[in-house]
């Protein structure tokens, strides 16, 4: 049974894409932990992000590095982090969000019910900051 991560990378279900490439997509996660608290996964479904082929892996951590920089550039936090916990869904994925501090990276903090209009404007300047440092051919 596909995973929701390849369901959302197959359009069944909506998300807030911020980056598509051939191999990997960012978007934003539904209950996210600070604004603009983004996903970076694999189109390939693989469990645990240690079974990933190392030249997917590597592609992997390109694309949240540079995400990563989006965000800097979109909030200007004091830090961006990330993040691989792996239980929540079965299909790897990187969370990459602006920090202030450690508590920033508890899912405790996570939004169960975030502002849609919130969401989509958090997305809107992440894709912005991502295409002003030239990544517009990803940001669709």
């Amino acid at each position: 049974m596909a995973s929701v991560f390849t369901k959302i990378i197959e359009g069944e279900l909506p998300a807030r894409f911020v980056w598509r490439d051939d191999h990997v997509v960012a978007f934003l996660s539904i209950n996210p932990i600070t604004e603009g608290h983004t996903l970076v996964v694999p189109r390939q479904e693989v469990d645990h992000w240690l079974d990933l082929d190392p030249a997917l892996w590597m592609r992997c951590s390109e694309v949240t590095r540079i995400v990563g920089e989006g965000i800097q550039r979109a909030f200007d936090p004091p830090r961006v982090g990330q993040m691989i916990a792996g239980f929540e869904v079965p299909h790897c994925h990187i969370h990459v969000l602006q920090v202030s501090d450690l508590g920033d990276l508890s899912f405790a903090n996570a939004a169960s019910d975030p502002d849609p209009d919130q969401m989509d404007a958090a997305a809107d300047r992440i894709r912005v900051a991502l295409g002003d440092l030239g990544h517009g051919d990803h940001v669709g």
